[in-house]
């Protein structure tokens, strides 16, 4: 008997996966790799939500849990993944600087953007009115940590590579059987791939496609994380990331030439340096249309959970929501109403 089958290894489902082994409890991860959001997401965590300056919901209590997580990851895997980065917002007027200081007045606000205008001259950017510095922040590097965490599950007979058959789900009292293998809990954490899954699928969920770029720029010289429009995150060696476009039509993870011509008008926004596209990326985010994730229990079936909807903050959200979840599975600790999916019960 497993304690939990865990449908899906990106980032929702290694954060469960791990709250699970750090309470002894026995797991089996089954993934067929069909979605990528969370191998090419920029993974970046960042407590503000720049475009209307509000704090992202308990961004202080998010945080704590990331980085306790992480650094424990990174001793586990014995490999560095957590990156701290300052995120600087370019300012383009006067007004932007003034709407930061109002900003940054703000109690909850305070602790995450500074007072102070950096205006640090980077090559490759012009920035006459400089830039305000989100703090907190930094970025993870989601694609070396799925293939890290992949390689432990492999290593220690822990993750099967195949597609889950919804038809051969069977309950037997308070456990379920799948195949030959019985477990107490299945927890569902399959990003858009829940379109597919018969007890999930009528949840809102609206994927939305993003776009990105890895960039090489030699006259470009950052150390710090650039946010305007897109963001542009230094990988070394001259290498940049940069994304991200939103489509809420396209559900493929095709790159294409719209996403394309956005980005590289997005880029020479930003920058005043030659640059050329490494590799073009594309994902489904895995977005829900009231902006919160989807996390629960079956409203029919107790032991069959949910752990989705992180879009675009899945590195910061994924662990404190994948904690939140086991601790409502095994010590009926109310979720928080924002973040259950018992939001959309019809009753």
């Amino acid at each position: 008997m497993i304690d939990y089958l865990i449908v899906g290894s990106g980032l929702a489902g290694i954060s469960f996966s791990e709250i699970a082994l750090q309470n002894n409890k026995s797991i089996l991860v089954l993934d067929n790799n069909s979605q990528n959001s969370s191998k090419i997401a920029g993974g970046l965590y960042n407590p503000v939500i720049l475009k209307r300056f509000t704090e992202v919901s308990q961004a202080k209590n998010h945080l704590l849990v990331m980085n306790d997580f992480f650094s424990n990851l990174e001793g586990k895997l014995n490999c560095k993944v957590n990156f701290s980065m300052p995120i600087l917002r370019k300012f383009f007027s006067i007004e932007e600087q003034n709407n930061w200081y109002f900003a940054s007045d703000k109690v909850n606000l305070a602790p995450f953007l500074s007072t102070n205008i950096i205006s640090r001259k980077y090559a490759g950017i012009d920035s006459p009115f400089g830039y305000g510095e989100v703090l907190q922040t930094g970025y993870v590097d989601t694609s070396f940590l799925l293939k890290k965490y992949r390689e432990y599950l492999i290593e220690n007979n822990l993750f099967l590579e195949e597609s889950f058959d919804y038809s051969l789900l069977q309950e037997e009292g308070n456990s379920i059987r799948y195949k030959e293998i019985s477990v107490r809990n299945i927890i569902f954490a399959e990003g858009f791939g829940m379109h597919a899954n018969p007890y999930f699928k009528g949840l809102p969920l609206d994927g939305t496609k993003g776009e990105l770029f890895i960039i090489k720029a030699v006259a470009l010289d950052l150390d710090v994380i650039i946010n305007t429009s897109v963001f542009i995150l230094p990988l070394g060696n001259d290498l940049y990331k940069v994304g991200a476009t939103y489509n809420w039509a396209d559900k493929t993870d095709v790159p294409t030439e719209e996403g394309k011509t956005e980005l590289i008008e997005k880029i020479k926004e930003i920058l005043n340096c030659d640059f050329e596209i490494i590799e073009h990326l594309a994902g489904v985010r895995p977005t829900v249309k009231d902006r919160r994730p989807l996390v629960g229990t079956h409203s029919k079936h107790n032991s069959i959970h949910i752990l989705n909807g992180l879009g675009t903050r899945g590195v910061m959200l994924g662990p404190a929501l994948a904690k939140a979840l086991f601790e409502n599975i095994e010590f009926q600790k109310p979720l928080d109403k924002e973040i259950d999916i018992k939001r959309f019960d019809k009753n």
